[in-house]
């Protein structure tokens, strides 16, 4: 009995990074291609690359879809998955990790659920200071779409 009280106590107290998902979604039906950016509703507050929480029993690339078309309204086709970002203070508000995707979409997005606003970006106009580290996620995105380089795996 004891043993077994132990091992409870140990599932009770183990902790696992969250699971999430990043989609920078290219409209690909206006010149150069621009990103969509969402102006969060909920701390932390302010731009970020649409995404958000992987479901129970949910794989990543059906949460990917999912989340573009609660945040914007979109439906999205994922071109591939881009990088794993892992850091544990990515996100101030708990221990996550984001399997970023890259996809296309077409058509008018419109804020809804998490997303306040939204905004049609360039590279040489994305918003200064981004949540979490989508500064980091963009800046290697651009880099890969410029130079065709992969970040490096930390």
């Amino acid at each position: 009995m004891r043993h077994a009280i132990d091992l409870l106590a140990q599932l009770v107290t183990y902790r696992n990074p969250v699971p999430t998902v990043d989609i920078i979604i290219e409209l690909v039906d206006r010149p150069h291609r621009p990103i969509i950016l969402i102006e969060r509703k909920n701390p932390p507050l302010g731009w970020a690359i649409p995404g958000g929480f992987v479901d129970y029993g949910e794989t990543v690339e059906t949460a990917a879809v999912r989340e573009a078309q609660e945040e914007i309204g979109l439906q999205v086709e994922l071109i591939e998955q881009f990088h794993m970002y892992s850091d544990p203070n990515r996100d101030p508000r708990q221990h996550t990790l984001s399997v970023v995707f890259i996809a296309t979409g077409t058509g008018e997005p419109q804020a809804a659920d998490d997303a306040k606003n939204l905004g049609i970006f360039h590279a040489w106009d994305i918003p200064d200071q981004l949540c979490f580290d989508h500064n980091k996620i963009l800046k290697d995105y651009w880099h890969y779409r410029h130079y065709g380089i992969r970040p490096r795996l930390s």
